[in-house]
C-alpha cells in the first residue's frame, strides 16, 4: 500500500497553514491548533528549514514562514525534505544487493510507476493545496483510474 508518512502528513498540514497566512507562525501554535505531538512537529519543521522550505525567525515573536512561494513547493519537495527519496520497491538502480535483482521481472516496471508517482507528486503544488477549503468533519475516499492511465481522484461523503 503507498502511503505517506506521519512526518510527511505533518508537514503537509504546517505548510498548508503558512501558505494560506501572511504571517510567521510557531512551532507551538501549529502544534496546538492541528492536535500534533510537538516534538515531532519541531523535527519536522527543522527538516522543512533545512531542505530550503521553511525560513526560521529566533526571538519573541519569531516562528517559520515560507521560504519561497508555495507556488513554488511542489508536494514532491516537502515529501523528500521529509522522509528522504520516494520509493515503491525496497530495490533501487544503486543497491543492486537483492538475490533477485539480476531476476526480477517487476524491477523495471515498479521503477517506471515510481517515476510516474514522483511526476504527478512534483507536479503538485503547495499552492495548489492551499486552495482546496479545508475538509468537513465527514471522509474523503479517493478512487484510482484506469491501471497506468486515468487518474486519482476524490469525492466528500
Amino acid at each position: 500500500m503507498l502511503r505517506l508518512s506521519k512526518k510527511s502528513d505533518y508537514a503537509l498540514i504546517a505548510l498548508r497553514h503558512l501558505a494560506t497566512g501572511d504571517k510567521s507562525v510557531s512551532a507551538r501554535e501549529l502544534a496546538q491548533r492541528f492536535d500534533i505531538p510537538i516534538e515531532l512537529l519541531a523535527k519536522v519543521l527543522q527538516k522543512l528549514a533545512r531542505a530550503g522550505l521553511l525560513v526560521s525567525h529566533q526571538g519573541l515573536r519569531g516562528g517559520y514562514v515560507l521560504a519561497r512561494a508555495a507556488a513554488q513547493i511542489s508536494v514532491a519537495d516537502i515529501i523528500v525534505a521529509v522522509d528522504g527519496p520516494l520509493t515503491v520497491t525496497a530495490c533501487s538502480d544503486q543497491d543492486q544487493t537483492c538475490d533477485q535483482y539480476s531476476k526480477c521481472n517487476v524491477r523495471d516496471p515498479l521503477w517506471r510507476l515510481k517515476d510516474r508517482i514522483v511526476a504527478a507528486l512534483a507536479g503538485c503544488t503547495l499552492a495548489e493545496l492551499a486552495m482546496d477549503p479545508p475538509p468537513a468533519a465527514d471522509s474523503v475516499h479517493v478512487h484510482f483510474g484506469k491501471p497506468f492511465g486515468g487518474g486519482l481522484s476524490a469525492e466528500r461523503r
